[in-house]
C-alpha cells in the first residue's frame, strides 16, 4: 500500500485545497481555489456553499491530473475543514437554505446574551467547554431557523439538516440526496456548543434550549475511522473516506503533538494554539477553550486547550485590500522592515469582536499611540506585531491553565514564511518559535487520521518519523523591552473594549 498516496481535501476560510500526500508524508500535489467572501452587512460573513462544493470537486481532479493519477492510486481520503462555519440545508433536494454562515460572523450576539440570561457566557461552559460567543455552530443554526421564511418548520418536520464544513462535503461527497450520509467528527461537533464533552454525545438540553431539533444534528464519529466510500458515479469511486479532523486539530495532529504539554500554533486567517492535555479535561480559568484534540478509531479522546485568535493573516488582507497598503500580502515584511520598530503604534484588530482570552463581542478595532512620526513601515510593523502579542496573550493563559511553561511553540501556516514576524514571535514569547520542513500541516494532520484508519501508516510513530524541522528562530529580544511592549500592548487593548452598544449599530 506504500506505492498508493492519500488526499487530504483542506476546505478552509478563504479557499478549499486538494493536497495529495506520498507515505513520507511529503506534498506530491496540490490544487486550490479561492472562494467570495460575503460580507451583506458590517459584522456580517457568509460563504457559498454551492461555490465551495463545485470548488472542491475542481481542486481534486487539479491535484490528482497535476501527478498524472487518478482514483486508483489513493488508499484514502482524509477531510479538515474551518470549524464553526455553519450550514443548514434541504437533505431532500441538497439546497442549502441560507449561505453557509462563518465563524468570525458576529450576528448572532443577541442571541447569545439571550441564552446566556442571569448564568451569562459560562452557561454551558462546564459540559462543552465553550464560552456563549457568537464564534460557534449551534448560535448560527438558532439564527438560520429564526431567519429565514419557513426554515423552522421545515426543520421540525426533518426536512432540513445542519453541519459544519465537513459534514457538507462528505455528505456531497457519499451521494447527497441520493444516500449521502450525515456525519461529523469529534472535533468539529466539539465547535457546535452542542456536545457534551464527556459522553461525546449531543446535549438535547442545550439544544432545545437553542430551538434546534435533535433530528437536524449529524451523527458523531471519531476522528479516523472508514465513514464510507466515494460514490460510483463520482470523483472518487471506491475510495474510502477515512479521516475528519477540524483545521486546528488536524495542525496539531499533523505537527506530532501527541505528549501532555505539547502545543502549536496555526497561523492563518486567525491564529488558533492548541495545548495537548492528554485524555484529561482541563478546564479553563483564563479564558481559554477546552476541546476535543483527537479521537482515532476505538481509542480514547485526547482533549486540548486551545486559545483562538479571530483575526491574524486577514489583518494583512485588510491592509492590502481595504487601505491597498501592499499590492500583495509577502509585501507587509519587506514594508515592516524599512523602520526598526513600531514608532509607538498599535493595532488591535478587533473587527468581529476579541477571542482568546478576552471573549468580547463588544470590541472593535483601533490603532493606537500615533504621532507624526508615524509612517507606512510603522503601521505594516504594528500589523505583524498584533499577530505576535496575540499569540502571547494566549501562551500567558495556557501557561497559568496547565501549569505548564511553554519550553519551544511549533508553528504551521502560511504566515510563517514571514521571517520577520517569526523572529518577532520568538522575541515576544522568550521561547524558540520551531517550523517543521511540510508547513502544510492541516492538510497533512487530515491525511495522517485517514491514512491510520485504513493502515497505509501504523500509528503515531509513522507521524513522528516524518516530523522535520525545517528552522527555529531563537529569541534575541531583551526582557525589559519585551514587557514594555508587552505592557503597552495590554494597554491598546482596552482601548477596544465597550465600542458597540445600544446606540452603536453593528
Amino acid at each position: 500500500m506504500a506505492d498508493k498516496y492519500v488526499l487530504a481535501i483542506d476546505q478552509g476560510t478563504t479557499s478549499s485545497r486538494a493536497i495529495i500526500f506520498d507515505h513520507g508524508g511529503q506534498i506530491v500535489s496540490t490544487g486550490q481555489k479561492e472562494h467570495e467572501q460575503i460580507f451583506p452587512r458590517a459584522g456580517w460573513v457568509e460563504h457559498n456553499a454551492t461555490e465551495i462544493w463545485d470548488n472542491i470537486r475542481t481542486v481534486v481532479a487539479e491535484a490528482l491530473a497535476r501527478a498524472s493519477l487518478n482514483h486508483n492510486d489513493l488508499a484514502a481520503v482524509g477531510i479538515t475543514n474551518q470549524r464553526e462555519t455553519t450550514l443548514v440545508w434541504d437533505k431532500t433536494t441538497g439546497e442549502p437554505v441560507y449561505n453557509a454562515i462563518v465563524w468570525q460572523d458576529t450576528r448572532t450576539a443577541k442571541i447569545v446574551d439571550d441564552l446566556g440570561g442571569d448564568e451569562g457566557q459560562d452557561k454551558y461552559k462546564d459540559r462543552v467547554g465553550l464560552p456563549l460567543a457568537t464564534y460557534f455552530a449551534g448560535p448560527k443554526v438558532k439564527w438560520v431557523l429564526d431567519n429565514v421564511e419557513g426554515a423552522r418548520q421545515k426543520a421540525e418536520a426533518g426536512d432540513l439538516v445542519m453541519g459544519t464544513m465537513d459534514t457538507w462535503v462528505l455528505w456531497n461527497m457519499t451521494g447527497g440526496v441520493n444516500g449521502g450520509i450525515h456525519v461529523t467528527d469529534v472535533t468539529n461537533a466539539s465547535r457546535t456548543m452542542l456536545m457534551d464533552l464527556k459522553t461525546l454525545a449531543w446535549d438535547e438540553d442545550i439544544a432545545s434550549d437553542m430551538g434546534i431539533p435533535m433530528s437536524m444534528l449529524p451523527e458523531i464519529r471519531s476522528s479516523a475511522e472508514v465513514y464510507a466510500e466515494g460514490r460510483p458515479q463520482g470523483l472518487l469511486p471506491g475510495v474510502p473516506l477515512a479521516g475528519i479532523l477540524g483545521d486546528q486539530q488536524a495542525a496539531t495532529f499533523g505537527q506530532a503533538c501527541f505528549e501532555v504539554g505539547m502545543a502549536k500554533n496555526t497561523y492563518g486567517t486567525g491564529n488558533f494554539m492548541l495545548l495537548n492535555t492528554g485524555t484529561e479535561i482541563v478546564p479553563s480559568k483564563n479564558g481559554l477553550l477546552t476541546t476535543v484534540c483527537y479521537k482515532i478509531g476505538d481509542n480514547d479522546a485526547i482533549y486540548a486547550l486551545e486559545g483562538s485568535i479571530a483575526v491574524t493573516g486577514s489583518l494583512v488582507q485588510w491592509l492590502r485590500d481595504n487601505l491597498k497598503m501592499i499590492g500583495s500580502a509577502p509585501e507587509i515584511e519587506e514594508l515592516a522592515a524599512t523602520v526598526d520598530d513600531n514608532g509607538g503604534a498599535y493595532f488591535v484588530p478587533a473587527f468581529s469582536g476579541l477571542f482568546a482570552p478576552y471573549w468580547r463581542s463588544d470590541a472593535r478595532g483601533a490603532l493606537v499611540g500615533l504621532t507624526r512620526y508615524v509612517n507606512r513601515g510603522h503601521i505594516a510593523r504594528a500589523v505583524l506585531e498584533a499577530t505576535a502579542f496575540q499569540t502571547r496573550e494566549v501562551a500567558d493563559a495556557m501557561n497559568a491553565d496547565s501549569g505548564v511553561e511553554l519550553a519551544e511553540l511549533k508553528v504551521d501556516g502560511g504566515m510563517t514564511g514571514n521571517e520577520l514576524l517569526m523572529q518577532t514571535q520568538a522575541d515576544m514569547l522568550g521561547v524558540d518559535v520551531v517550523r517543521p520542513k511540510v508547513a502544510e500541516t492541516t492538510a497533512l494532520g487530515a491525511a495522517y487520521a485517514a491514512g491510520i484508519a485504513v493502515g497505509y501508516w501504523k500509528g503515531e510513530q509513522d507521524v513522528i518519523d516524518n516530523w522535520a524541522e525545517d528552522k527555529r528562530w531563537t529569541p534575541n529580544m531583551d526582557q525589559k523591552e519585551r514587557e514594555r511592549s508587552f505592557r503597552n500592548w495590554k494597554k491598546a487593548v482596552t482601548k477596544t473594549f465597550d465600542w458597540v452598544d445600544e446606540d452603536v449599530e453593528d
